[in-house]
């Protein structure tokens, strides 16, 4: 790197103590801080200050100390100019000689104009190794290899991002991650002495495509400019080592990323003395599985001492090695990381409309391929939501583009879609590239039919991988069990980095763990020697009970697994819940005729009956312990995210009579299913469900990741619903006219809960129009959406039409003085009206008296909250003459506005006319009550 500086002034140059005589009285410190004497030697003898004589004489010196010894003497007896140009390096290559750094401040050097002009080029070990990274990992993420490695598939032209979301320590939803550059700001932080950004979302949601996305953009140079360096590393990977091994940190730094070219000790050194220029990633943290005890490792660590990579893992994490080095941790949802160590935490929800219209043309470059496909969405609700799942949409669009090559496209016009349905399909596409071009136009039944012992081989090395937790494979495990080179070329198992130290025999994994999971059940059902024990054995290991937690659980201590110990630590088995769903897909009777070829008839009439006698018993025995508790008039039932599992499991099945003996189970007729980690697909298994549930039922799915192709999948259910709660779920103007349409054709609605979610000024009256259009709607939730004036003004018309309405949250969003004079008019004489909030709305004083005014006309409303707003003392006057006049108003919520001294006094006074209202909160206003007695003795205004 060359670096150049301005001239301005030839015969500028400072005058001070002569730079041989610093050289000369600084000797002692620079023999001994002066590590790398090659790049001296290579900027000295450019701009010819040392012959290649002169070098030569350095070099035949055996001590780094001698070198730096003769280099001085020889530019000491060459002038002023070579020792000021000395200097100049010294201060111009930072990284090489940072130990002088105080040094350089204390003597106060500035180089002339003329020694300015000379260029030092930047050879230190540290530059050169951060320039080989950078190039290193730009290579190796170009490509996108998380899916196949049969073709190249540029990531540039292939990624889009997902929806990424900002959660709080509470879990609660703190607004979206701009882009990716802004990951390492301090918008959304939790803890400020974290140093890890926590990703994590649900199996399938793109987190390892987003950290290639991240070494990428480094690589580039188009993001994180302070990072020097950048190390990479995937968890699962570590269950590779074994339990006697021992490394240093520096080994597992440059032996499994890339090797320093020059002197790796003290690019070493550099990044133990400043840990801040590092970066690291660690994808999959709740894949590690290993046999390692940690509980035998020291609690601090040296950065020089060699332990278990598992034990070096857990410190960087934990800050006692590198401590403030960056970390970027993925895992999928439900994996616990210990809160002292997380700075943000980044939710990964997948891809919104936007992103999907996007991927699609990236996908498809032919223009008219891309309104086929846009079509085929747009018509099928079922495949557009299993679209929202970014690895769903690649083997849904991998296999469009397979079957409309060959002109089979008849798999994407069927209404309803498992699945199961699309892992079978990129299976088939996978493996018809094998095939001649005349045989890939073999149906699925003559390609599975004729590839029967290639799924056994391959389905054999998933589960026996499922059994021991393992996802990596060597090529012993490979030829153990026949795997020969032609399956392993068809793209299912792919070539990873060995991080066993065995030499260079390959390792190998699946291209996504939910293909492991798919092979596993593949291999269950067309294994005959598989017992109906072994068949349903992953669904014990699935229920999840507080009583399997150690008694002393430590997310960082349960990286290990030890051998005995009940339960995932990680308390997530996602991939052992996927091995179930495909069972039920697999078995359904829909895939007889698929499977009939693959096992014998009497093994699939046998795993078949076995499978849905376990699902019958295992459905009614859930259900009837599910907690349950009194909720208003609603009997409530608290279903987990396993209820959700249970769902997809029954949905699989396409099976009536096990949908109906679920609904028959569910004995509530509320179903509360908040933070489940629902997605959009699993809401079509929820309607499966509940479209044979008998009675009118409340549905709660607050805090859900269903969005808009959710909505449309629950469209079965909504002639059930009298409660549909779909609050913080990414749901938009789209969402909103799903709701009006079918909430209006049935019009037993009585609450709608959409708090914080994506409805604009557009939406507003599709939400206007619910309220029309359902005279039984007494409570609408529309808190923290993204309306403004005109949205607050349709939705406030619609509500003074309305004479049902009891409840209206209109709290975060920015409706404004003119939404305010429209709510307003709204509750003039409103007959029903009991709550409202518009707090946190823009609203100013202007607003508030229209509000003030109207509350004078007004015998319904109990509760308004006008807190967060710009409310003064003027509008607090006129909330006093209200207070003389209403005797219905029983809380007036004024927190956070600019009311002062006098506007409480009015209000304080407006008491003695109003004995019903129980309390005026003023909290958050700038009162100062030391000035005024009587504003404390008022117990019914509060000031905290």
């Amino acid at each position: 790197m060359e670096v150049w500086c301005p001239i301005n002034d030839e015969n500028n140059k400072p005058s001070h103590q002569s730079f041989v005589v610093k050289l000369r009285t600084s000797r002692e410190i620079l023999v001994k801080q002066i590590r790398n004497t090659q790049c001296l030697l290579d900027n000295l003898i450019a701009n010819k200050y040392f012959s290649d004589e002169d070098v030569e004489i350095v070099l035949q010196f055996p001590t780094r100390a001698d070198k730096v010894r003769q280099i001085l003497d020889q530019v000491e007896g060459k002038g002023e100019e070579a020792s000021e140009y000395f200097i100049s390096i010294l201060q111009r290559a930072p990284d090489a000689y940072f130990d002088l750094w105080p040094w350089l401040d204390n003597i106060g050097f500035e180089a002339s104009v003329q020694i300015q002009q000379l260029p030092v080029i930047n050879t230190d070990p540290v530059t050169l190794y951060s320039k080989k990274l950078k190039h290193e990992l730009c290579c190796d993420s170009k490509f996108i290899m998380s899916y196949t490695q049969k073709e190249e598939m540029l990531l540039q032209e292939t990624y889009v991002d997902g929806i990424m979301e900002l959660i709080s320590a509470a879990n609660e939803n703190m607004g979206r991650v701009k882009d990716l550059n802004s990951l390492f700001d301090d918008n959304g932080m939790i803890n400020e002495d974290g140093e890890t950004i926590f990703i994590f979302g649900d199996a399938g949601m793109g987190k390892t495509l987003l950290i290639q996305k991240i070494q990428y953009i480094w690589g580039k140079g188009e993001s994180y400019p302070d990072i020097k360096f950048f190390f990479r590393f995937r968890c699962r990977t570590f269950s590779c080592f074994k339990m006697n091994t021992a490394i240093s940190l520096k080994d597992l730094l440059f032996r499994y990323n890339c090797y320093p070219d020059h002197e790796p000790e003290e690019v070493y050194r550099y990044i133990c003395r400043f840990p801040e220029t590092a970066l690291f990633t660690f994808d999959g943290f709740d894949e590690i599985h290993s046999d390692f005890d940690l509980n035998s490792v020291p609690d601090v660590s040296s950065p020089f001492d060699s332990t278990h990579p598992v034990a070096l893992l857990t410190h960087l994490l934990s800050g006692k090695l590198l401590k403030g080095s960056r970390k970027v941790l993925t895992a999928r949802t439900g994996c616990e990381v210990p809160r002292n160590v997380v700075r943000k935490k980044v939710q990964l929800r997948g891809f919104s409309t936007d992103n999907q219209l996007e991927y699609t043309s990236l996908f498809f470059k032919d223009p008219d391929i891309q309104k086929r496909v846009l079509n085929h969405l747009k018509a099928n609700h079922n495949f557009s939501s299993l679209c929202s799942i970014p690895l769903f949409c690649w083997i849904i669009f991998k296999s469009y583009q397979h079957f409309h090559s060959t002109n089979d496209s008849h798999y994407f016009t069927k209404c309803s879609v498992t699945l199961t349905d699309i892992f079978l399909l990129i299976v088939e596409v996978y493996l018809n590239q094998s095939f001649s071009m005349r045989e890939s136009t073999r149906s699925q039944l003559e390609t599975y039919q004729s590839s029967r012992q290639t799924l056994l081989s391959i389905g054999r090395l998933a589960h026996n991988g499922m059994e021991k937790s393992l996802f990596v494979f060597d090529q012993d495990t490979i030829t153990s069990l026949s795997i020969s080179e032609k399956d392993l070329k068809l793209g299912f198992l792919r070539t990873i980095q060995e991080y066993s130290g065995v030499g260079d025999r390959s390792t190998f994994e699946f291209f996504h763990i939910i293909l492991q999971s798919f092979f596993t059940a593949l291999f269950l059902v067309i294994d005959d020697w598989t017992s109906s024990a072994e068949l349903i054995k992953y669904f014990s290991q699935c229920t999840y009970t507080e009583d399997n937690r150690e008694p002393n659980f430590s997310p960082l201590s349960c990286v290990c697994a030890k051998k005995g110990n009940r339960g995932d630590p990680f308390r997530n088995n996602d991939h052992l819940q996927f091995i179930n769903v495909f069972l039920c897909g697999l078995l359904s009777k829909p895939k007889e005729f698929l499977l009939r070829n693959l096992v014998s008839p009497s093994s699939l009439k046998t795993k078949r009956k076995t499978l849905k006698q376990h699902l019958f018993k295992s459905v009614k025995l859930h259900l009837n312990n599910l907690p349950r508790s009194t909720f208003g008039e609603f009997n409530r039932v608290h279903a987990l995210t396993h209820f959700i599992w249970m769902a997809r499991c029954i949905c699989e099945t396409q099976n009536q009579k096990v949908g109906k003996l679920a609904a028959k189970g569910i004995c509530a007729d509320y179903i509360k299913l908040s933070f489940c980690g629902a997605s959009s697909s699993d809401c079509g298994a929820l309607s499966f469900v509940l479209n044979h549930y008998r009675k009118k039922l409340a549905l709660e799915l607050d805090n859900n990741n269903i969005n808009d192709y959710g909505v449309k999948e629950l469209i079965p259910c909504f002639c059930k619903l009298i409660v549909i709660r779909l609050s913080v779920n990414q749901i938009t103007d789209e969402g909103a006219k799903v709701l009006s349409e079918e909430l209006t054709k049935y019009k037993i609605i009585t609450y709608v809960g959409l708090y914080k979610n994506l409805i604009t000024d557009l939406g507003a009256k599709y939400v206007a129009s619910i309220i029309d259009g359902c005279p039984k709607l007494k409570t609408l939730k529309i808190g923290y959406n993204l309306f403004r004036s005109e949205g607050g003004k349709c939705i406030a018309r619609a509500i003074q039409r309305s004479n049902s309405i009891c409840d209206i949250g209109m709290w975060g969003n920015q409706i404004g003085d003119e939404g305010a004079k429209a709510f307003a008019e709204a509750i003039k004489n409103h007959p029903s009206l009991n709550n409202l909030s518009l707090a946190c709305n823009g609203i100013t004083t202007e607003g508030g008296k229209s509000l003030a005014d109207a509350l004078q006309q007004n015998h319904s409303v109990k509760i308004l909250w006008l807190t967060e707003n710009r409310l003064d003392d003027e509008a607090a006057k006129s909330f006093a003459e209200m207070l003389k006049v209403n005797q219905t108003l029983r809380h007036l919520w004024l927190l956070n506005n600019q009311i002062t001294n006098h506007g409480a006094s009015v209000l304080t006074e407006a008491l003695t006319h109003n004995t019903v209202i129980e309390e005026i909160c003023l909290r958050g206003n700038p009162v100062i009550l030391d000035e005024n007695r009587p504003l404390e003795d008022n117990e019914r205004i509060k000031y905290y």
